[in-house]
């Protein structure tokens, strides 16, 4: 929420005319913060600036210790679909639910506290109580995107990267993500590309171009033979330009072999605006590239290959 000095601000800035809104700060910046000011003093939902026609539906999945739901959820509701915020208890008694939305969010923080491994316990709740909802959400070729803990969590469930889904139970767990090279917490921005033969919805249009990252066990690393399939069938999605953990072959995210299913552990969500880029003022930055990869993805699902539910 707004402190008391920045809604003055904001309130301020309403009143006035729009030319008076400095021309250094991107519309889309001011047009989020004047409406959840708003938001704010009305207890309403967001001024939508996407227009009024039916907008995809995401659902973003939650449990203890995930913190990074709300900035998932606007990085989603900034590209055009709406999202329902949604705890995994709730899931586990409604499977059903997941039939009613067009892409599934799993956030970053440190669910269940991170305890015997990062994303261990929810990749568990996932593996045993929502398999066959989760296989049946991604035969329906239905984006997903897992973001750090989120990654984490998929690897360790079987949801990547997924060279099968079989029926009735989940695939043996073939790559993970652990500690660090040097073993610390790395928080700070980092250099990647997309690689050049990725079939990965999510990075499309993207090249080289930087994120933030904030992880301890953010290590990726996988057998040889299991490198060498993910490359030769463009399962590769991002690398590091300047790795930070030790991944193998700098790989910094993985998709399916559909391209739909996409785990990372940079944070997008933290890059929807370019006043998140910690040069916006010294260098000439013209699209967020993290916000790309959301448009991305509504793209595809409000385009021939997919259609809002319910539509």
């Amino acid at each position: 929420m707004l402190d008391g000095s920045a809604a003055s601000v904001i309130q301020h800035r309403e009143r006035s005319e729009p030319s008076s809104i400095p021309h250094r700060f991107p519309i889309d910046h001011w047009d989020w913060v004047i409406g959840h000011s708003r938001q704010a003093r009305s207890g309403g939902e967001p001024i939508c600036y996407h227009g009024s026609i039916m907008k995809p539906k995401t659902l973003i999945l939650r449990t203890a210790g995930t913190n990074c739901d709300e900035e998932l959820a606007h990085a989603f509701r900034l590209a055009g679909s709406d999202t329902d915020k949604v705890h995994l208890n709730t899931l586990i008694e409604q499977p059903a639910m997941l039939d009613g939305f067009d892409m599934l969010g799993l956030p970053g923080g440190f669910s269940y506290g991170d305890d015997i491994a990062a994303g261990r316990i929810f990749a568990n709740r996932l593996r045993h109580r929502l398999y066959d909802a989760l296989r049946t959400f991604v035969a329906a070729g239905k984006p997903v995107i897992g973001i750090c803990n989120g990654f984490q969590l998929m690897v360790k469930a079987g949801l990547l990267p997924a060279f099968e889904l079989p029926e009735g139970a989940p695939p043996k767990q073939v790559v993970t993500l652990t500690d660090n090279a040097k073993p610390r917490f790395v928080d700070r921005w980092v250099g990647l590309r997309v690689d050049a033969d990725t079939r990965c919805v999510w990075t499309a249009g993207l090249g080289e171009f930087e994120l933030p990252i904030a992880h301890g066990e953010g290590r990726f690393v996988a057998d040889d033979d299991v490198l060498n399939k993910l490359e030769e069938q463009g399962q590769v999605a991002l690398r590091y330009t300047d790795n930070p953990n030790g991944s193998l072959r700098d790989i910094a995210g993985l998709c399916d072999p559909t391209g739909l299913v996409f785990g990372l552990m940079p944070h997008p969500e933290r890059f929807t605006h370019i006043t998140n880029h910690p040069r916006w003022t010294r260098e000439t930055i013209t699209s967020p590239a993290g916000l790309q990869m959301f448009r991305n993805a509504v793209a595809h699902v409000t385009s021939d290959n997919g259609a809002p539910a319910g539509a």
